[in-house]
């Protein structure tokens, strides 16, 4: 199935999370926010949370420094 990532399409596998594609794109799910469809994903619900052909999806990675 199609969705957009970050602005880009991208085909990803039916039924995955957004854990599941965190893990695909090698990010650790406890240094991101997601927003799915303009709404912020709890990560408490990352797991549960199915996509759907035509989501549009930007992950934000959190980079600590000084």
């Amino acid at each position: 199935m199609q969705i957009v990532l970050n602005g880009e399409t991208r085909t990803v596998a039916a039924g995955l999370t957004v854990t599941g594609l965190l893990a695909e794109l090698g990010i650790d799910a406890r240094k991101v926010a997601v927003e799915r469809n303009l709404e912020i994903v709890p990560k408490s619900v990352f797991a549960a949370t199915a996509l759907a052909e035509g989501d549009r999806l930007e992950i934000v990675h959190f980079i600590g420094g000084g």
